[in-house]
Formats: C-alpha cells, sequence, structure tokens
C-alpha cells in the first residue's frame, strides 16, 4: 500500500517535472523532484521496497526524458544507497541532517555523473558551471524542505492507518 501510494506519488511528480515545470522560465531553475522523493525514500524506506521505488521512478523518469537511457536509474539506485548507508543507525537526530544531506548528495551526485559523463561523451558535454550546479543544489534544498514536509505527513498518515486498521489479538480459550 505504502509502495503503490509513494509510486503513484512519484508518477505525479515525474508529470509535474516534465510538464509544467517547462512553462517556467529557465533562469528560474527546475528542481528535481523525483530526487527529492529518492532521498526521502532513503531515509525512510526499507531496503527492498525502497530500491523497487527508486528504480522504478528512475526508469520512468529516464523513458520520458532521458536521452541515454539507464543513466537516471543508475543516479537513483547511488543516491538511494548512499543515503541509506549514510543514515542508518545514525545517533544525530533525523531532522538535523535530512535537509543538508540532499543537497549535499545532489551536489556530489551532478559531479559524480558529469564525470562519468565526460568519460563517456566527452563531445556532448557543456562546460562545468560551479555556479549553475550550486544554484540546482540551493533549488533542490529549498523545494526539499516543504516536499519533505508533504512527504512525512503522508508517510506518517499511512502508518497510523495501518496499525489502527489491525484488530487486537484475542486469546484463545482451549476448551475441555
Amino acid at each position: 500500500m505504502l509502495l503503490l501510494l509513494f509510486w503513484v506519488l512519484g508518477i505525479a511528480l515525474i508529470v509535474a517535472q516534465t510538464t509544467l515545470l517547462q512553462f517556467f522560465p529557465l533562469w528560474t531553475g527546475r528542481p528535481d523532484f523525483i530526487f527529492i522523493l529518492v532521498a526521502f525514500t532513503g531515509y525512510r524506506f526499507a531496503w527492498i521496497p525502497g530500491i523497487i521505488l527508486a528504480f522504478a521512478l528512475g526508469w520512468v523518469m529516464d523513458i520520458v526524458t532521458g536521452i541515454h537511457l539507464g543513466f537516471y536509474p543508475l543516479l537513483c539506485l547511488v543516491t538511494f544507497t548512499a543515503l541509506k548507508v549514510l543514515t542508518s543507525n545514525s545517533p544525530i537526530k533525523e531532522s538535523t541532517y535530512q535537509i543538508p544531506l540532499v543537497g549535499g548528495s545532489y551536489f556530489l551526485i551532478q559531479m559524480f555523473f558529469y564525470f562519468v559523463y565526460s568519460l563517456i561523451l566527452p563531445e556532448e558535454l557543456p562546460e562545468w558551471s560551479w555556479g549553475s550546479t550550486t544554484q540546482r543544489t540551493a533549488l533542490v534544498v529549498i523545494a526539499a524542505v516543504p516536499l519533505f514536509l508533504l512527504f512525512n505527513s503522508l508517510f506518517e498518515y499511512v502508518q497510523k492507518r495501518r496499525m489502527q486498521s489491525r484488530p487486537p489479538r484475542r486469546r484463545q480459550r482451549k476448551s475441555l
């Protein structure tokens, strides 16, 4: 139920990111909603459902917008795995590191994939721009705050509802 709900939410975010945000001027920037959702799943979901969700959303995004197929699912899987490993069993309060870690991971993933693209397709690669990369990272961090609030409230609502729907167990008496 939870996996399906967040998959549908991810599809809605893909639609918003690929259609509605295209009407905004380029100078305003366009946040990567799917990256933010994958980061959230890295914090809240278990390994198997999180990997399934990250790969499925990355695959759909790659089919919709990808020029070089396979890179966006790889980006989502690397992001999910890195955030899951970094945050599992962390003694620091979750709300302290979530948003800054989204920004840091987005910046590092952009650098890593720029390096990979420079090795694979150096003739198609634009010049590296620290300014535009920093601007995109700041935009993702700003967009992550309300989206994390939305995702977290939705996640907790579904978790509470699932716990309330389970009837309490009754002990059965043995008949003599």
